[in-house]
């Protein structure tokens, strides 16, 4: 089983993120983007946690926008969402996400939490940890996944 904390948009707010590590104990990280700089300083703090990451529409880094993995069983798509345009829709996304024959599309941008499961994909957002709008709370997402069991599971957190 692994356990992944899923951050995105944090803008500066290290301290959320070190609240939701604290609070999570993940084996792994995934941070979804703006701010690049904030994810590697978490990384710093906590050298031990594996960190996975994609540049955001606020980061100027040259970085693969997006990113495959597969992990216990499942296959995912880590972005950002900018590229895909997922403030207007999630049309986009989920086609990509068919398209390269992902189980899941994790994604950030809207800074709001969303958990969508379109024509066969789980679109997962785990709003913005750092920098909340709309009346939003500061959010993170757990990921959780066991091949044993074919648990996927996905829940977002309010700090």
């Amino acid at each position: 089983m692994t356990k992944i904390l899923v951050l995105s948009d944090s803008h500066g707010n290290v301290n959320n993120m070190v609240i939701a590590v604290k609070e999570t104990k993940p084996d792994m990280i995934f941070h979804l983007g703006d701010c690049w700089s904030d994810a590697v300083t978490l990384h710093k703090q906590y050298p031990d946690i594996t960190m996975v990451q994609v540049p955001g529409n606020c980061d100027c880094v040259m970085e693969p926008s997006e990113r495959l993995l597969e992990m216990e069983g499942v296959k995912l798509l880590l972005c950002h969402g900018h590229a895909y345009n997922v403030k207007s829709s999630l049309l986009s996304l989920e086609y990509a996400a068919r398209e390269k024959q992902v189980d899941i599309a994790l994604y950030g941008h809207t800074h709001a939490v969303g958990m969508d499961w379109n024509n066969g994909v789980r679109l997962y957002n785990p709003g913005s940890i750092g920098a909340p709008r709309f009346n939003n709370p500061a959010a993170y997402g757990v990921l959780t996944l066991d091949q044993e069991s074919n648990l996927i599971d996905f829940q977002a957190k309010i700090i």
